[in-house]
């Protein structure tokens, strides 16, 4: 399971042009899940972002959490996370899971997220979405299990 997290200023998900989702300050995170993964995968991943220390405070440029400065979290799906792309220029895609699998610990990972936070900004499972943000920093980390 792979984790693509992006602190953002503002981030928002277009479904055929129509915004589902918008967040404000805080992350966006790219969820990638792979064969092999389970539930613990998708808590440990979960808990890592939310205790991440990406965030300024007076002292330290990265001293808080999401949680600590009240941020909004929205996670996407996005399978090409798992892509091998070691051989030849054509993406191999091989090791994703299975669409039930990987929508289900999608689904985990967005309700742990939720546990800690009250709400989370998603996309929309297996649709062709547009993605918008302002990257703030930039700031992006990728986060495996």
């Amino acid at each position: 399971m792979r984790a693509l997290l992006q602190r953002v200023t503002r981030a928002r998900v277009l479904v055929e042009g129509v915004e589902i989702s918008h967040v404000g300050a805080g992350l966006l995170v790219l969820l990638g899940v792979a064969q092999g993964d389970a539930e613990a995968d998708a808590d440990r991943l979960a808990a890592k972002t939310l205790a991440l220390r990406i965030f300024a405070d007076a002292a330290k440029p990265m001293n808080r959490s999401v949680v600590d400065v009240g941020g909004e979290v929205l996670v996407v799906s996005q399978f090409t996370l798992t892509a091998d792309t070691r051989r030849g220029n054509r993406p191999s895609f091989t090791t994703a899971a299975e669409p039930a699998l990987a929508e289900a610990l999608y689904g985990r990972y967005v309700e742990r997220i939720r546990e800690s936070l009250g709400q989370v900004a998603t996309g929309r499972f297996a649709a062709d979405m547009q993605v918008e943000l302002v990257n703030d920093g930039p700031v992006t980390f990728l986060l495996t299990s």
